[in-house]
This record gives structure tokens, C-alpha cells and sequence, in this order.
């Protein structure tokens, strides 16, 4: 049996990054072939790029990479960042085309492609993550490698119609076609992808989920990524998650909760839920004094003008419901523009009554899945969730909403927070079936069970 090559943005070569995400998912797998993982080391250097860097854990060898200044600004801050991301994100109105910086994201690519390329034996496998590196299957092919090699998209793959606003699409779509396999969280990304190629590059559906385009074959599936349901369950009752509750509980002073935790990105519809929270105290004079609302976001991309704006938006709402609807003893919404380690937000999820999951557009979401996990089976909250999260194809027991409707989300938060026991357990028990048997390993060894299926044929 041969290795496991990973490529993403960044590795967990260190340990402490292994908590979560995708290094639970590749680790095992990784570890047990003697596998590699490559990606940026972080680090940007103003001078001449030095050589990787290489490490071994386990087993596993690291390959890391600096990126040069241009590299950062171009590939990374700008296409990947202020392109792709809003594009696929659904936000044209974000984006800042730059063709040369997409020029500069193709030579990462094929510098990565040139990285990877001298490494690959006869029998292993290469799984690529992220929108990152759409290219790289192509750049890797123009590189002499033969292996396997799958593609998995963590964010959405957004309409045709959407798709079309990208100046380089067709080139993007042709190195795209040169996966084996690209995995999407959910049926509407892959159905987007497949019609993009149906109705723009001649591309014609074959059996099994395969189309054939630009002269290439690759298969369009869907693996929706799940969690490490179990030690999620157990982290929810630890005493640093207890730690947590009480401290939480202690303001709270038997006020119900509701919860969100969020990145600080606009796909996050936070401005929106905001206003939906708002809305809530206006039209419900019952929630006035007995709700408190608890939006944890911690910044992310502080150099990308759009996040410091979205930044002051929310800090004015935030100061807006509080000033119209707190009291010397009361603050309706607590904002916290921080970060929490994930046993603490544990915690918080177990004692929360209503965990809200409102993004504007999403490719999975794993907050509403280590929500339904961190329960108390005998008293669970209700998840309020967005139907164009990736996880509404999944977690269809939760309460939907279109957080664009934002006096339907309030009246939504009403409903979960007056929800009778025997229902809220009856939605939480048809959750966490599917989070705990759809879990992180259960993602793995679908998509490598498909990506060794091309190497045995």
C-alpha cells in the first residue's frame, strides 16, 4: 500500500494544531502510510526563497515552504482572498479582479506542483484541500506526476452564474478537470460544478458521478466533512468546559441563552443576525430582561479591507440593541470579538438553549454539528440553522431559516427558546444520530475508499 500525500494551505506540523478540522481527518490516515504533508509554513520572506523546510512526527514528514511578499499579497491576500473566496462566497460585489494576480496564484501553484512533484513513488496517493489550490491537479500533471490525485473543496462551489463573473474560469475549470476526484460538502456545489461544465466547456455526464471535459475524466461526488463527534461529547464534560459554563452561568442569573460562534467573515450573515436579534427583542416583549444573546467572533484577515469594515458594522449594531434594550442589570447582546479554545466553547454549547448558525453561504459549518454534540441528551437546546449552510442537507431536524429574512429569524429564536421539552429532544436525538454515524472518519475513508478505487483501476 502506498502513502498519503496531503496538500493544504497550512499543516499541523505543530501538535498543538492537531485539535481539530483537518488534521483529525488526515492524521491516521497520514501517520499509518508514512505519508507527507506539504504546505505554507506561515512565514513570509522579503528576500530570495530558501529552501523547504522538513520535519518528521510520527512518522509523518512535514514539507513547509515560505511565500515571498508578492506571493503573499497576490496568491494569498488577493486572488484566494479577495477573488475566489467572495465569488464562491456569492459576494461579486466583494471581489477585486486582478488577472495578474492570478497569474502569480498559478506559479504558486506550479512552484507547489514542482515541490510535491519529486516525491511522489509508484502507489501513493495525493489529497489536495481547498480553494487554495484549484490548480495544482493541472500543475502537477505538467509536472510528470501520474498518481491519484483528489481534490476536496471546503467552501462552496458557487452557481454557473456566479462561477461566469471569474475572468480565468475556463482556465480554472480545465485544471480543475484534471482531478481524478473533487469532493464537495453538499449536492448543490456539486451540482453547480457539473452544470458549469455541462454548459460552458462541453462537458458530458458519464455514469458514477463522472464527467468528461476539456478530455479529462474527473468525478464529482459528494463527501459532507463531518467531526470528531465522540471527543467533542467528552470535551463538553471536562472541567475546564464546566469552568466555562459556570463563568458564563454567573452572568446569565437563570436568563436563557442564545449562542453564536462565529469567525469575524462576511459569509458569516452576522450584520444580518444582529438585526435579527434586534428584531427579536422589538416584536417579543417576553424575551425583554429574560434572553441574553452571546455572539462570540473572533477577527480573522484583519488585512483585507473588507473584514475591518465588517468589523465597525458590528461593533454599531451591537451598540445600537444594547443602548435601545439593556438595562443597568441586563445587556441583551454580549459581542465578543475573541477567540475561545474548543474545549471552552463545549461549555458554552452545553449550556446554551439555542445555538445560531446563520450564515449567508457556507460549505459545511462544523460549529452547528459540535453544538448538537456538546447536549445534554435529558435538556438539549434547539439549533437554529441557515438553509444555505452545507450542513441543511444533513441536519434537516434543525429549525431553518433564510437569514436574509431577518423578522423570520426572530421569530424563529422565539419559537426554539419556547420550545416544549419532548420536541427539543426529539430534534436533538434525530441530530446527533447523524453527526455522531457521519462523523470525521466516517468523511476520510469515503473519499480515500473513492481515491484508491482510481488507483485499483
Amino acid at each position: 500500500m502506498g502513502r498519503l500525500i496531503a496538500v493544504s494551505n497550512r499543516t499541523a506540523a505543530d501538535p498543538g494544531a492537531r485539535a481539530g478540522g483537518l488534521a483529525v481527518a488526515v492524521w491516521e490516515s497520514l501517520r499509518s502510510s508514512g505519508g507527507k504533508w506539504f504546505g505554507w509554513s506561515g512565514d513570509i520572506t522579503s528576500g530570495e526563497l530558501g529552501p523547504e523546510r522538513r520535519m518528521n512526527d510520527e512518522g509523518v514528514e512535514f514539507v513547509v515552504t515560505d511565500l515571498t511578499e508578492v506571493e503573499h499579497d497576490k496568491y494569498y491576500i488577493h486572488y484566494a482572498n479577495r477573488v475566489l473566496w467572495p465569488v464562491f462566497h456569492y459576494r461579486l460585489d466583494l471581489a477585486s479582479f486582478d488577472h495578474d494576480a492570478f497569474l502569480t496564484y498559478a506559479e504558486v501553484n506550479r512552484r507547489f506542483a514542482k515541490l510535491i512533484a519529486p516525491s511522489v513513488e509508484p502507489g501513493d496517493t495525493i489529497w489536495v484541500h481547498d480553494y487554495h489550490f484549484l490548480l495544482l491537479g493541472e500543475a502537477l500533471r505538467g509536472a510528470g506526476c501520474e498518481a491519484p490525485i483528489g481534490f476536496f473543496l471546503h467552501i462552496p462551489f458557487p452557481a454557473p452564474e456566479m462561477f461566469r463573473a471569474l475572468p480565468e474560469r475556463e482556465w480554472v475549470a480545465r485544471a480543475m478537470s484534471c482531478y481524478d476526484i473533487i469532493g464537495f460538502q453538499s449536492e448543490n456545489d456539486r451540482a453547480n460544478f457539473v452544470r458549469y461544465l455541462k454548459e460552458d466547456c462541453g462537458g458530458t455526464e458519464l455514469e458514477d458521478g463522472k464527467v468528461k471535459a476539456f478530455g479529462n475524466v474527473v468525478k464529482a461526488a459528494v463527501y459532507p466533512i463531518g467531526i470528531d463527534a465522540e471527543s467533542l461529547r467528552e470535551a463538553s464534560l471536562s472541567e475546564e468546559a464546566s469552568h466555562a459554563a459556570r463563568r458564563i452561568e454567573r452572568y446569565l442569573n437563570e436568563r436563557k441563552l442564545v449562542l453564536g460562534v462565529d469567525r469575524m467573515d462576511y459569509s458569516k450573515g452576522l450584520p444580518e443576525r444582529f438585526l435579527a436579534v434586534g428584531k427579536m427583542f422589538d416584536q417579543f416583549p417576553d424575551t425583554i430582561g429574560n434572553v441574553s444573546v452571546t455572539q462570540i467572533a473572533p477577527p480573522s484577515r484583519s488585512k483585507v479591507r473588507e473584514y475591518r469594515e465588517l468589523r465597525v458594522q458590528l461593533d454599531g449594531l451591537a451598540g445600537r440593541i444594547n443602548g435601545d434594550h439593556g438595562d443597568l442589570d441586563w445587556i441583551p447582546l454580549r459581542y465578543l470579538a475573541r477567540s475561545y479554545g474548543r474545549t471552552e466553547l463545549a461549555g458554552l454549547f452545553r449550556v446554551a438553549d439555542v445555538g445560531l448558525v446563520t450564515p449567508l453561504h457556507d460549505g459545511m459549518n462544523l460549529v452547528c454539528k459540535e453544538y448538537v454534540m456538546a447536549q445534554n441528551p435529558e435538556d438539549p437546546g434547539v439549533l437554529v440553522l441557515s438553509e444555505f449552510a452545507g450542513a441543511a442537507e444533513q441536519l434537516t431536524a434543525a429549525l431553518m431559516v433564510n437569514p436574509h429574512d431577518t423578522d423570520g429569524v426572530a421569530e424563529t429564536l422565539h419559537m426554539a427558546l419556547n420550545m416544549p421539552l419532548s420536541e427539543r429532544i426529539d430534534r436533538w436525538k434525530a441530530l446527533e444520530e447523524v453527526v455522531t454515524s457521519q462523523n470525521i472518519d466516517w468523511w476520510r475513508e469515503n473519499f480515500l475508499m473513492d481515491l484508491n478505487a482510481v488507483k485499483a483501476g
